[in-house]
């Protein structure tokens, strides 16, 4: 994960125009869901994850620093974070904590202590 962790690393091969709505989730031991929303705001990129059954279907919110690769053609997006560790973030409801900047300093300081040296 890259300095910014709100933004895409160049490496991760994020197409603007793309739309990854639908797109499944690998963390780096399986699939933790399906992209239910997404921002490519400059300093303020996330994906939202329906985690479906696996989290008793909640939704999470990874900021764009935690994407290694998206693969379009296989409409899949790989993140470089274990299931446990998305398993442990903040707690993410969707009505209020999107745009809410005290919840994403919260978030982005939870990702940032899980970061792979």
């Amino acid at each position: 994960m890259g300095d910014n962790i709100w933004g895409y690393q160049p490496t991760a091969g994020r197409t603007a125009s793309t739309d990854l709505i639908g797109y499944k989730v690998e963390a780096t031991d399986g699939s933790i869901g399906k992209v239910d929303k997404h921002s490519d705001e400059v300093n303020s990129s996330y994906l939202v994850v329906d985690t479906g059954v696996w989290i008793f279907g909640k939704h999470v919110l990874l900021p764009a620093g935690t994407v290694r690769t998206i693969d379009e053609s296989e409409r899949k997006i790989f993140v470089d974070l274990t299931k446990d560790q998305i398993k442990g973030s903040p707690e993410f409801d969707k009505d209020k904590h999107v745009g809410d900047t005290g919840y994403h300093e919260q978030v982005g300081g939870y990702y940032h202590s899980h970061r792979r040296p």
